[in-house]
């Protein structure tokens, strides 16, 4: 969020923070959650750039497109694991998958 914007919420009485502090997590919490949705953008950034469908990528996957679903979402009910072994069956190496931990998704703010 711009400062201007900030300022303005602030002036009307709004409070601006983390999405951690609404949500009062630890930092540990926060960062398992960071790490989730970096790997969930990194594998649908690889299905993507492979050209497959998400119908595809679960043949590989030996799972259901709606599972991949999930895991591109980040869904609550999706591991680390098992994102981890989705970018594995999409031809990602232990080097790409750290990478993917090291990038911060477009379109989420620090």
């Amino acid at each position: 969020m711009d400062k201007r914007k900030q300022r303005k919420l602030e002036a009307k009485g709004w409070r601006v923070g983390s999405t951690a502090e609404f949500l009062g997590l630890t930092p540990d919490e926060a960062a398992i959650v960071e790490m989730k949705l970096r790997l969930s953008h990194a594998l649908r950034a690889r299905r993507t750039a492979l050209g497959l469908s998400q119908v595809a990528a679960a043949k590989r996957l030996g799972s259901s497109q709606s599972r991949v679903a999930k895991m591109e979402a980040a869904d609550r009910s999706v591991s680390i694991d098992l994102l981890i072994k989705g970018l594995v069956a999409l031809g990602a190496s232990p080097h790409d998958v750290g990478k993917a931990l090291q990038q911060r998704p477009a379109g989420v703010a620090a």
